[in-house]
């Protein structure tokens, strides 16, 4: 892997040029509202847009990247990373100004690219992060690694932003969108049935994992809809309701007791949607809580480990996954101004709530 060395002196004083620029949030309710009619003036505005938005948060992140503590930006995976950053922020500044459609469409295959090129950072960012942790064992404090964690929160938000408006903008130029669809976003999403589909991914992983699984029962209108990504809510949703089934199927694995179902609960309200995930699977206790959230504690193998080449698909599907479930979901549902809580009883169970903000006038935060 070459270093630093690779590229150009003049390319990273332009990273760091275009770094210290100000990033533009957008809201949920504008991307819906501006995609709905995706003509071709409304596709050169957005190209435009996000030839400049797009290189100012990328070149952001490399630059982050180039600065973490405890020599985490030497470490191989990290540098990987970093170097699909600079790649992407000079593949986009070699474009082109946008000005006409041919333009926008040489754009648009560019960013479809990057999208790909980054499609591993999560895995691999985790890489480099246990790369660090091996070395570090007994040397530090977790309190120390509180920089890190946070870094991370702000590398996988801003990562989550940039994926969808690239999405966004891409899906837009699909001729014949299905109804109620908005690039990524449904304009009539039924959490109820988001979470059903969710549910029945993860519990079909169970029970190839351990040959049974516990019930899921969905409470909730399945007609009731509002609107949001999909995509977003059934990642959220297949990771806790996955945490509960390990949880539940690790209590009764031996037991002669049936194990107790899992119930959802999908409640909408004025200013939010809020679903409930509740399982009978021992509960965490208190002081294990605030780890929970964290990208350093998990003690599940990343599947990385075993593939050294970095060619496995983006989402991957074991019960244990690794670790990065929960803080990544919480950060999913930050993204359009939600959250994500874990309240545990310790010998009973645990209880989650996913809030999803209905209004969708939220802007992006922009770390």
């Amino acid at each position: 892997m070459a270093a630093i060395e690779a590229f150009s002196k003049s390319l990273l004083q332009e990273v760091h040029k275009w770094g210290c620029l100000k990033q533009t949030g957008v809201s949920l309710r504008y991307m819906m509202e501006f995609g709905s009619q995706p003509t071709d003036k409304n596709l050169l505005i957005s190209a435009q847009f996000l030839q400049k938005e797009l290189a100012i948060r990328i070149a952001r992140r490399a630059i982050e990247l180039e600065s973490l503590p405890y020599g985490l930006s030497k470490k191989p995976a990290i540098l990987k990373v970093r170097d699909w950053y600079v790649d992407s922020f000079r593949d986009i500044r070699s474009c082109p100004e946008v000005k006409d459609m041919k333009d926008e469409r040489e754009f648009t295959d560019v960013i479809k690219a990057i999208k790909v090129r980054h499609n591993n950072v999560v895995p691999t960012m985790a890489l480099g992060v246990q790369q660090l942790k091996k070395e570090l064992k007994t040397k530090i404090d977790s309190e120390d690694l509180v920089e890190i964690h946070e870094f991370l929160d702000r590398f996988y938000l801003s990562r989550i932003g940039v994926r969808m408006l690239i999405g966004q903008h891409v899906e837009l130029h699909n001729p014949n969108p299905p109804p109620h669809v908005v690039g990524y976003i449904h304009t009539k999403m039924s959490p109820v049935s988001v979470a059903r589909n969710a549910s029945e991914d993860a519990r079909s992983i169970c029970m190839r994992e351990y040959g049974s699984a516990p019930e899921i029962n969905i409470y909730g209108d399945p007609d009731f809809t509002f609107p949001y990504v999909p995509a977003h809510l059934h990642l959220m949703v297949f990771e806790l309701v996955k945490n509960s089934l390990r949880a539940v199927q690790e209590r009764y694995m031996d037991s002669d007791k049936v194990s107790p179902p899992i119930r959802i609960i999908v409640a909408d309200g004025l200013e939010d949607v809020t679903i409930k995930i509740s399982d009978e699977g021992g509960g965490i206790p208190r002081s294990g809580l605030p780890k929970i959230f964290t990208y350093l504690y998990s003690t599940a193998r990343n599947p990385l480990d075993e593939h050294a080449d970095l060619g496995v698909a983006d989402s991957v599907t074991t019960m244990a996954g690794y670790g990065y479930g929960l803080p990544i979901s919480r950060l999913y549902a930050r993204y359009f101004g939600g959250d994500l809580q874990i309240i545990s009883m310790e010998g009973y169970g645990t209880d989650a709530y996913l809030h999803l903000s209905r209004l969708g006038d939220s802007q992006e935060p922009l770390p």
